[in-house]
């Protein structure tokens, strides 16, 4: 093993006045992206130390009873809270509610990213063809200004999260992070599917139905 290799075990540097910690700097930039997500990907600066140093990473969160996923196939990463059994652990990861066009919108970009994983393709969506498409969920004679801010507030959060990350050579066209599949579980996806199926059968929705919530701060 190499100097390099084993720099980020040992505290021989001090980063800042008083610190007693034993990472490297990249592996604690790293350790900070996992704590506040929604994930690290290949793309981000920080996959690179997060590779080298998974298991130290990998401890660490497990210190505060969490788990650390990582996919090599698909390059992503991230925490969840740790199975603890009957054990009483605080619970450190936040927890954003989904509105229902988040919902939709949700499922809607992951049933695409299936469909372009199957074909090998990559998944991309342009941002009017979403809204078209959203907008078919909205409530017939409805507040369209309003429908629209909703829909434009869904994508902008996917956007911020890093779900949709936008193409550099086309304005208002995105591509789907092939994290949204690992963020949401099956689980998640059947609990939102309830949502999704009860509007599109055009069936009343409880505001319990809207108050799904996923374990990914607040990632979506």
């Amino acid at each position: 093993m190499t100097e390099t290799e084993t720099e980020p075990f040992v505290a021989n540097r001090p980063l800042f006045a008083g610190d007693h910690g034993t990472l490297a700097m990249d592996t604690r930039l790293a350790l900070c992206k996992l704590l506040q997500g929604p994930f690290i990907d290949a793309d981000s600066g920080h996959w690179k130390a997060l590779l080298r140093d998974e298991a130290i990473l990998r401890s660490r969160l497990a210190d505060v009873f969490l788990d650390l996923m990582v996919d090599r196939s698909r390059q992503v990463a991230f925490t969840r809270q740790a199975n603890t059994g009957e054990l009483d652990t605080p619970v450190l990861l936040r927890s954003a509610p989904l509105t229902f066009i988040d919902s939709v919108l949700v499922l809607h970009l992951r049933d695409r990213l299936t469909g372009a994983e199957a074909r090998h393709e990559r998944a991309v969506v342009d941002e009017e063809t979403l809204v078209g498409e959203l907008l078919l969920f909205s409530e017939p004679g409805g507040d369209a200004v309003g429908a629209r801010k909703r829909i434009d507030a869904a994508i902008i959060k996917m956007r911020k999260n890093n779900i949709l990350q936008q193409i550099r050579s086309a304005e208002r066209r995105y591509e789907i992070s092939p994290a949204l599949r690992l963020l949401f579980t099956a689980d998640d996806v059947e609990k939102l599917g309830v949502v999704y199926r009860k509007i599109a059968a055009g069936q009343p929705v409880t505001v319990d139905d809207l108050r799904e919530r996923v374990d990914a701060d607040d990632e979506t």
